[in-house]
């Protein structure tokens, strides 16, 4: 078996450790960084580099910003809705609504999801600071945009039961088929979050 030098070996074992790369992929990674010009790595050094130094938390939301800034662009935005909040597990996911076009309130990122399995708690969560935006009657509406899974929902109802005594709407994400899905391809959870959700046609 051939013995790599250890710049490579490393490059690959640090490459390895990100979601969806496998030793292979992480292998091919490395060798192509290997050959491309130094202009490529260089880049990558600094973007790398600068992803922790330059980047931090916005004070109120905690959606990622500049490390220089307080507040992200939304939270900044005099332009957004106050009333309507919307509850999401990280930044991707405030990136994927923002993209919708479709909503123009304001955020709250939990940084993660309840997870007993994994030793996360309410407390390692934004949840109090959410509970305190709620309590100084910023909103009206907390939207819960956690995700469909096990944890997703378990944090769901967690946020809800601290939040109804608040005097405050609760909403959650509807959940279905997909646009152009068809019902002999969904699997059973999916039809009936579908069925219960159903609405009149207008």
């Amino acid at each position: 078996m051939a013995i790599l030098p250890a710049p490579v070996q490393n490059l690959i074992n640090a490459l390895s450790r990100l979601p969806g790369v496998g030793p292979k992929t992480a292998s091919r990674l490395a060798f192509y960084l290997l050959r491309e010009h130094d202009d490529l790595t260089g880049q990558l050094a600094s973007a790398l580099s600068e992803l922790k130094s330059a980047t931090g938390t916005c004070k109120i939301c905690h959606n990622i910003t500049l490390a220089s800034q307080e507040l992200c662009e939304i939270c900044a935005n005099p332009a957004r809705a106050d009333g309507t909040l919307c509850v999401v597990e990280d930044a991707m996911d405030v990136l994927a609504m923002e993209r919708t076009g479709g909503f123009n309130g304001r955020y709250h990122v939990l940084q993660g999801v309840l997870s007993p399995i994994e030793g996360v708690g309410p407390d390692d969560l934004k949840i109090r600071s959410l509970i305190e935006r709620v309590r100084s009657g910023e909103a009206k509406e907390i939207i819960i945009a956690t995700n469909p899974s096990m944890e997703g929902d378990a944090t769901a109802l967690y946020l809800r039961q601290q939040l109804m005594p608040m005097n405050v709407r609760v909403t959650r994400l509807a959940r279905g088929l997909p646009v152009g899905g068809d019902l002999e391809y969904a699997d059973q959870n999916t039809l009936l979050r579908a069925l219960a959700g159903r609405q009149e046609m207008n």
